[in-house]
């Protein structure tokens, strides 16, 4: 059996971090285990690949949830990344730390250290920012965040004016001290290329002969003494291997990943895992519970003027735009398709802080099937498209395995607008889009609105639109969550799982609650302050036995 000092399962955001920061020390070994392959595929590299990515098995775990009640029992797809960098190396890029009073709230929730004042310093040192250092950005740190103000389509100064026209401000940071408003959303790309862990982090130190990365190999079960985790069982290669672990286990797996990979090793509530066949190691019955979600419609319009649609769909100009990247790394090619968005406050006029999101996207999909509709294919027309969520939503839902195999995945219940305040922000969410819609010069643009169409003329008709359409947004959080109470959280607020020596779990699962926006920023800056917590543990080791031995 192979021994290691820490042993890292899951070499996504999270895990290609931690891989970084823990292999810096030339003495300690670190094992990194991914259950995929390779990033380095054209398609991934290339920003607008995720297109390609999106239903990609080489790539993707291609998860469904289970009939969700309040949209129809329809069944929600969530994409999720199965190789080096994880689902940062199939999204959309966007850069979106959340609110400061995000971060608050979790440290309000009795978790110290975590308030907007203690993570700041660890998003800087994740941000190398084009821009420069400032008070709020980093600069020289591994994440390259690329402002394309420059780059986006013309039309977005027509969905700024229409936002505007609505009394919404304007910012030109969201990641700012002023980031209430719309703007540009910042991206994760360096020279034209997508940046991820994998990229960032990882890659620039596979050298290191401290550092081994297996990929293909899928984690089984957790290797367990009484209440230790002492190391992993993965499968490779058709064979099964063990690896053990002398001062950690963490897991980084995902939201989905981690909780299954508990309660595949006796971690998880007693009484289902004892329904299944799995001898319980310990009674933890918060772990797979708080799953959290954001839930977001799109509006479809035809246009009056030329999208992306019309630089992206005919042959010529999908030659044109192949041409201009290859050879110069600009173009839609290189950027994300979600151009422009914001938090923004509306409708609700008790709210303290922005309580939607909003994206807006230059181009359409509506002549694509169901099956494959984001982004394979353009409209043959001009079309653009207005999305909007609901920044913190109160529903929670779970996940559970079902059977005592790592090969089958398992039950995602979101428990979508099972609130009533999810319901009313849903509403809003509808709304603000119409609203968006009618105000010119958006109005102007507009030929038809393709979805939800005239038929939904009142709130009724919307929200019965939003249960019929809505999606996920692919930011699942909260199934490992961080608190003090071992009934209602997993691990404390130094990652270390309740009742488990030597384990620890980094990455979204561990998100208390669900950040305001994108969740790619803040798990990479869980995974910086997490390493920096591993790396404070292995030294005290280190002096308690240096003062041992001289006593």
């Amino acid at each position: 059996m192979d021994a290691w000092d820490t042993i890292i399962v899951g070499a996504g955001s999270a895990g290609c971090v931690l891989a970084h920061r823990l292999s810096a020390d030339p003495s300690h070994r670190v094992l990194l285990l991914e259950a995929g392959g390779t990033d380095r595929r054209f398609w991934v590299r290339v920003p607008i690949g995720y297109a390609r990515t999106f239903r990609d098995p080489a790539v993707n775990w291609m998860l469904q949830t289970e009939p969700e009640p309040a949209l129809g029992g329809r069944s929600s797809y969530w994409p999720r990344g199965r190789l080096l960098g994880g689902s940062g190396s199939i999204n959309a890029m966007a850069y979106v730390r959340g609110q400061p009073a995000d971060f608050d709230g979790w440290a309000q929730q009795g978790n110290p250290g975590w308030s907007w004042h203690d993570v700041l310093p660890f998003f800087l040192a994740a941000e190398d920012n084009a821009a420069g250092a400032s008070a709020l950005h980093g600069a020289g740190g591994p994440m390259r965040v690329t402002d394309i103000a420059d780059l986006v389509h013309p039309l977005c100064d027509s969905f700024f004016a229409a936002a505007s026209a609505l009394g919404l401000g304007r910012t030109n940071d969201l990641n700012g001290a002023q980031g209430e408003g719309v703007g540009i959303y910042p991206i994760h790309t360096r020279g034209g290329l997508r940046e991820s862990t994998a990229t960032a982090y990882l890659r620039p130190v596979r050298h290191r002969p401290n550092l081994t990365v297996h990929t293909h190999a899928q984690a089984t079960r957790l290797l367990l003494q009484g209440r230790r985790a002492t190391g992993v069982a993965y499968l490779q290669d058709g064979t099964l291997r063990e690896a053990q672990a002398r001062c950690a286990v963490v897991l980084c797996a995902g939201a989905i990943h981690s909780p299954q990979l508990l309660q595949l090793s006796g971690i998880g509530d007693a009484g289902h895992l004892q329904a299944l066949g799995i001898p319980p190691v310990l009674h933890a019955p918060a772990v797979g519970e708080g799953l959290q979600d954001h839930l977001h419609i799109t509006h479809v319009y035809r246009a009056r003027v030329p999208t992306l649609n019309d630089a992206l769909h005919p042959w010529h100009a999908k030659l044109r735009a192949g041409l201009r990247y290859l050879l110069r790394r600009t173009g839609p090619l290189s950027m994300s398709v979600n151009q422009a968005g914001g938090f923004v406050r509306w409708g609700a006029p008790g709210a303290d802080r922005p309580h939607i999101q909003l994206y807006f996207n230059p181009a359409s999909y509506t002549t694509q099937p169901a099956e494959g509709r984001r982004m394979m294919n353009t409209d043959p027309f001009p079309g653009f498209s207005l999305s909007a969520h609901a920044c913190r939503p109160t529903s929670r839902g779970r996940i559970r395995i079902t059977r005592p195999d790592p090969r089958v995945a398992p039950a995602i219940t979101p428990n979508y607008l099972a609130t009533a305040y999810d319901q009313t922000q849903a509403l809003l969410c509808a709304r603000l889009l119409r609203a968006l819609a009618a105000a010119e010069p958006l109005r102007g643009l507009i030929a038809e609105e393709l979805l939800p169409g005239g038929q939904a003329a009142d709130d009724a008709a919307l929200m019965a639109d939003f249960r019929a359409r809505a999606d996920t947004i692919f930011h699942p959080v909260g199934t490992c969550a961080m608190g003090p109470d071992p009934q209602c959280s997993v691990v404390d607020a130094r990652l270390r799982v309740h009742g488990v020596d030597g384990l620890r779990v980094i990455d979204a699962s561990v998100f208390p609650a669900i950040p305001s926006g994108n969740t790619q920023a803040p798990v990479v800056m869980v995974a910086e302050k997490g390493a920096r917590m591993l790396l404070e543990d292995a030294a005290q080791a280190a002096a308690a036995s240096t003062s041992t031995r001289q006593s």
